[in-house]
């Protein structure tokens, strides 16, 4: 009782601490949006598709495409999102690959962004890798899989599950801002007495964002300043990011209901899909974190990269979780150059 007494009080000052720095932040946030902004007037959400079209899972669950390029281009590129995010994340690797040549395919994942809603108990990695299968069943040609955060485990599943596509079908993978294991280890930068309860603590989140998810999208609605906040901190590198960009990545994570969040949860921090990894040694792969990726920490692409030996890495020191936005230049180089050298 008394352990219990302690670790309580220890929540309380936190809390209290952390009251007063977001209630000082959130002063300053007006400040910051109406400052000079270099992407203030990027389209994000507007780009234009040359085509899209539905897919129905194995489950019927209608998944929404675009695709930009030609139909009969000699490589396809098919990139899936992370968790909370849709397809929009991939905003400059497509604005920057438009004119490429190559056949762009971006989906949203089953109960994120234009798709449709999956049940509950179909909110897994796995079943993520299915539906991956069922838009590469669609396509025609060489394919490379680019997949950031979520994505990269959709990727590592269905290697697992078919790893024969991988070389005759799939000649290429980049895994962004990912992990194959392990993620339930990540203490987030919580103070260590919270950090030790995260094992506990992570269930009973989950639960919560599933039990009660009308309340929570009000209190959601009402926090805005405070979800800006804790989107700058988690999904980049530097507090001098685009102030547009991180309002962008807010409203994608807003737009994905509680408790899709909360049932996506538990399976991405019991995630482990190193035994998978085999499958990628046929194919050429590129591995690509942020120096400062508090949600899949360098250490976990370094693994990744230590299991596939032929595997590129490239670590960009400052940016965070969400590096293809906030070092767009750098990670479309690193994209470039990959693709370049991927055999068609």
């Amino acid at each position: 009782m008394k352990k219990a007494g302690l670790i309580g009080g220890a929540i309380g000052l936190v809390a209290a601490g952390a009251a007063v720095g977001l209630a000082t932040e959130r002063y300053a946030i007006g400040r910051i949006r109406s400052g000079i902004d270099p992407v203030a007037g990027e389209p994000f959400g507007k780009l234009k598709a040359d085509r899209a079209r539905i897919a129905v899972t194995e489950d019927g669950v209608p998944l929404y495409i675009e695709e930009v390029g030609p139909t009969d281009a000699e490589l396809t590129v098919v990139f899936i999102h992370g968790y909370g995010l849709e397809m929009g994340e991939w905003h400059f690797q497509r604005r920057a690959l438009a004119a490429s040549g190559l056949r762009l395919v971006f989906y949203d994942q089953r109960s994120h962004g234009r798709s449709g809603r999956g049940p509950a108990a179909a909110s897994t990695i796995e079943q993520l890798g299915r539906d991956l299968a069922v838009v590469l069943d669609e396509l025609a040609g060489p394919v490379v899989l680019a997949g950031h955060s979520l994505g990269g485990m959709t990727i590592m599943a269905l290697a697992e599950q078919r790893p024969e596509l991988f070389g005759p079908t799939v000649v290429g993978v980049a895994l962004l801002s990912t992990s194959a294991g392990m993620v339930s280890e990540l203490k987030l930068t919580l103070p260590a007495a919270l950090a030790s309860l995260r094992r506990p603590f992570i269930p009973m989140v989950a639960r919560g964002l599933t039990r009660g998810p009308a309340l929570l999208e009000r209190g959601r609605r009402a926090g805005t300043d405070i979800a800006w906040l804790l989107t700058r901190r988690y999904s980049f590198g530097t507090k001098d990011v685009s102030p547009a960009l991180v309002g962008y990545v807010e409203r994608m994570i807003a737009a994905t209901p509680v408790d899709v969040i909360g049932e996506f949860l538990p399976v991405i921090m019991s995630h482990d899909k190193r035994a998978a990894l085999p499958a990628l040694q046929t194919v050429p792969t590129l591995v690509m974190v942020g120096g400062k990726d508090l949600l899949t920490p360098p250490a976990h692409s370094r693994a990744i990269a230590t299991a596939l030996p032929a595997a590129r890495l490239v670590e960009l020191p400052e940016a965070g979780h969400l590096a293809l936005m906030e070092a767009p230049e750098a990670t479309n180089t690193a994209l470039v150059e990959f693709l370049d050298e991927v055999p068609r």
